[in-house]
């Protein structure tokens, strides 16, 4: 017999000894996968099913007369939403053999209810209650509660006319991590019944085919900014979520705070860990320190499974849209793709976009237009940044110039004298600028440098055109000094006056 796995969600025939590798092509070497292998069950009552819909997946735990339904409907054809309202969603019509009992039952979050129309059991309904309430579902007498969601609660948010269940199948229940693990390993030889979960899908809080919420967009940005890269890095493990702590220190605004679901995502807006991005496996409330940026759609069995100081995968719907720092052309082609009315300053030249109007995504693909400031390629000087010597500094240089933002950032000329070029960005009060990476011997042409706290100066960046053996690039004595790196493009300067603004842009990036 053929051996079967499940890779993310599609059925896959295999060879006998196959291996990760050769299944997974294009896997990220840094990036773990979530792998569960089959066991044995005592009975079918102990299974979870997984129901795949047009909105995301969800886990239902089932109970009473669930595994014999909800089994019945992993052959089935796929059921489209018949109704739903503020309490509830129904799929369906099927047939089955309950008896409608024609009184009312209460019923919570997460209730998975087997009733019927017009109390006919050849027209039943596979229902999921959205909140608790009290209702006549055409259940029988017991409430008719086959089971209860336990994982992608939030899809039952999401269903809305013309949403369907595609399938139902039964799957080794996320709860089961005995025989779960995940490996970077691409050596990992696969077995008969493997389940490989590669990626983590999440849907953008507020976005959704046809419609679009812009309340959440600037929050929403942070997420989809911080993921440009595709690549969760776990920096923190507990019992209720993970975190991802890489742009901790962003200031995020508070735009919607609901109770946070299994599956949901934040960001945090407080706190010394404001900017970290959560992703909870478990129902907690909701915090006035977090704001929901998205939902897990697929994937959530990564989540649960992934370790602290892992790294995974993660694929977020839409992905962001930042023409700032493109060349016009490149930035034409992106609007094009997303069907964006484009509205161009200038076209003479080669042109690089250095602004544009909205600024966030949602707002973008809400309005389906955006204006876009440009400037001659001639007036944007590219630069190479050393983080490799001075992490901190190069991080603050970032901030101070919107280059933790964009491909393109700006800094104010403040001065011109002789062979040294001064800029003075705006400094927040609360940034220290410690010493990092100070010169010991000559500062060659082209260098540029931050001065440290330990001079009055502290914040104004600098750059040479000519060695020195003294001084740093912001004439200051090399202990008061923070080399970031290097200007490439140093003859463009010549072309700026004072109190004018400096295009920058990091090579490579």
């Amino acid at each position: 017999m053929t051996p079967t796995i499940r890779l993310d969600g599609q059925t896959l025939d295999i060879e006998e000894g196959k291996r990760l590798s050769e299944i997974i092509l294009d896997k990220d070497p840094r990036c773990s996968v979530a792998v569960i292998r089959p066991a044995t069950r005592e009975s079918a009552s102990t299974s979870s099913f997984r129901v795949i819909t047009t909105q995301g997946e969800i886990t239902i735990e089932p109970s009473g007369k669930g595994p014999e339904i909800l089994t019945m409907l992993t052959s089935g054809n796929p059921l489209t939403l018949h109704w739903h309202d503020r309490y509830s969603s129904a799929f369906g019509p099927f047939a089955s053999t309950l008896r409608p009992a024609r009184i009312p039952h209460l019923y919570e979050r997460g209730d998975v209810i087997l009733g019927c129309g017009g109390y006919d059991p050849k027209r039943s309904y596979i229902i999921f209650s959205k909140m608790r309430h009290a209702a006549d579902l055409g259940a029988d007498d017991t409430g008719g509660i086959i089971g209860r969601v336990v994982s992608g609660i939030g899809v039952l948010d999401r269903w809305k006319t013309g949403d369907s269940i595609q399938g139902v199948e039964q799957v080794i229940s996320w709860a089961d991590t005995s025989r779960s693990f995940t490996t970077i390993s691409n050596d990992l030889v696969l077995e008969d019944g493997m389940e490989i979960i590669t990626s983590v899908s999440i849907t953008a809080a507020g976005y959704e085919k046809g419609r679009i919420d812009t309340a959440t967009a600037e929050s929403v940005e942070h997420l989809l900014l911080t993921y440009e890269e595709g690549l969760y890095h776990i920096g923190r493990v507990a019992s209720t979520h993970i975190a991802d702590v890489s742009r901790i220190g962003t200031d995020v605004p508070e735009e919607n705070r609901l109770p946070r679901r299994e599956g949901l995502v934040t960001a945090r807006t407080r706190g010394r860990g404001r900017g970290s991005i959560y992703i909870y496996i478990t129902d907690i409330p909701a915090s006035n320190a977090h704001t929901i940026v998205g939902q897990v759609t697929r994937g959530i069995e990564l989540v649960r499974l992934a370790k602290e100081g892992e790294i995974f995968c993660l694929k977020i719907d839409p992905p962001r849209f930042d023409l700032v720092g493109l060349m016009l052309p490149s930035a034409e082609e992106a609007a094009l793709v997303k069907g964006i009315r484009l509205v161009v300053d200038n076209h003479e030249g080669e042109r690089v976009v250095v602004s544009q109007t909205p600024e966030t995504t949602l707002a973008c693909l809400a309005t389906g237009e955006v204006q876009i400031t440009t400037v001659p390629l001639s007036r944007v000087v590219d630069i190479a940044l050393d983080d490799l010597h001075a992490p901190d500094s190069c991080n603050i240089f970032r901030k101070l110039t919107g280059l933790h933002l964009h491909h393109v950032g700006s800094l104010p000329l403040f001065f011109h004298f002789e062979d040294v070029y001064l800029f003075k960005p705006p400094v927040p009060k609360e940034v220290s600028i410690v010493p990092e990476n100070v010169p010991s011997d000559t500062v060659p042409s082209g260098t540029l440098a931050i001065t440290n706290d330990s001079r009055r100066g502290s914040g104004l960046v600098g750059v040479r055109t000519t060695d020195n053996s003294e001084f740093g690039p912001t004439s200051e004595p090399f202990e008061g000094t923070n080399v970031l790196g290097k200007v490439l493009d140093l003859h463009k300067l010549r072309d700026y006056k004072e109190t004018e603004i400096v295009f920058i842009r990091e090579a490579g990036r």
